[in-house]
């Protein structure tokens, strides 16, 4: 009888201890630890940021926001809050999407070192091993690396659409994501849809992750070198970024488009060094031109956000404010936030993928308990 009793206590008292130790615990150390990586810190208050209002994000993230693993803010250049609530500050994150304006840095790195000889290179000249293509068309000889960085070339090729013949699902089938992007067709206009010559900056928007892969692709060509290493020697190192987690092609092509892991501090550090023109603790990394040209909008996706060189654009609404911003974006709500008027990064990183919403309650973050409202 005791050990039945036993049994059955441990049957109602586990899943009850496993859940309790599934919540998220209270941040109480509003004072970011100080380590040697090139973070300066400082506390929340001396950053003017609002303690309540944190403390308050912190109960709905623990009981309302799914899968929400970190919060950090870096204000005035200095790191001033950071939360952890599922693994730790050495965890990796797998940002998914994020990734693509990486892949914008690296571009502006490479041109900056005269290495690609423009935004108006011709994508498909590199690849002469893998031609011929299927679906010939003179239009895909005139696709350049700024179509591809705008995600608005004439290639049949969205990913929100699930019938789209370009959607990246079908590239991962595939051995060769490169070919499989430049043998796509040359996609239509129905009358429902908005001709690139009648649409707001000259291009028509398309999400294309096949399209920011063969832009890794692109830059491996120009630059000699893998872009892992590239990347390695030019970004990561230069910002002290030491964890990463790169996802390959089945042919080993870093994957520009998506799934690079990087802990939650470093992805802090590149919007960081954005905010700061390009530079990182006195290290000219990328120029300010690039900065300035990759976050200028070059495309209308709608009514509220427009698309920069693989950066999205947006203003948040806090109560009776509005900021502008522009932030790396991925699958599950993950973001990179920089406001340039508040001086201001916020790193918001989630497992919530593929899920309804998950952008939606990464934003309420944002203008609910963030951003200032006053």
């Amino acid at each position: 009888m005791l050990r039945n009793a036993a049994a059955i206590f441990l049957a109602f008292a586990l899943p009850c201890l496993s859940a309790t130790a599934q919540q998220p615990k209270p941040h109480d150390n509003f004072a970011p630890e100080s380590r040697s990586d090139g973070w300066a810190t400082t506390d929340v208050a001396s950053a003017g940021l609002d303690r309540t209002a944190l403390s308050h994000m912190e109960q709905a993230i623990a009981s309302e926001f799914k899968k929400i693993t970190s919060v950090l803010i870096a204000r005035h250049g200095k790191l001033a809050y950071e939360a952890y609530f599922e693994g730790s500050a050495e965890s990796p994150r797998d940002t998914r999407s994020a990734t693509k304006s990486i892949t914008s840095m690296l571009t502006g790195i490479a041109l900056d070192q005269h290495l690609l000889p423009g935004l108006d290179a011709k994508v498909v000249s590199y690849f002469p091993e893998k031609q011929p293509l299927a679906n010939p068309d003179p239009r895909k000889d005139a696709i350049t690396v700024e179509d591809l960085l705008t995600m608005s070339s004439l290639m049949e090729c969205d990913d929100w659409n699930d019938f789209s013949r370009g959607n990246e699902e079908r590239m991962y089938l595939i051995e060769d994501w490169v070919k499989f992007y430049l043998d796509l067709p040359i996609k239509g206009f129905p009358p429902w849809k908005t001709k690139p010559q009648d649409s707001p900056y000259g291009r028509s928007f398309s999400y294309c992750t096949a399209g920011v892969t063969t832009t890794g692709a692109v830059l491996e060509k120009a630059t000699h070198a893998k872009l892992a290493d590239f990347a390695a020697k030019n970004l990561f190192g230069p910002l002290g970024i030491q964890h990463v987690q790169w996802a390959y092609s089945p042919l080993g092509l870093a994957q520009s488009g998506g799934g690079l892991q990087l802990e939650s501090r470093d992805l802090l550090k590149l919007g960081q060094f954005y905010l700061n023109g390009g530079n990182w603790n006195e290290k000219r990394i990328v120029s300010e031109s690039w900065v300035k040209a990759s976050t200028t909008p070059h495309v209308q996706i709608d009514e509220q956000t427009k698309y920069g060189y693989l950066w999205w654009l947006k203003d948040f609404k806090a109560g009776d404010r509005s900021y502008s911003a522009y932030f790396m974006s991925g699958n599950g709500g993950n973001k990179v936030a920089v406001f340039p008027q508040l001086e201001m990064v916020v790193v918001i990183t989630s497992t919530n993928y593929n899920t309804k919403g998950m952008h939606e309650q990464t934003e309420r973050l944002l203008t609910d308990y963030i951003l200032p409202k006053q």
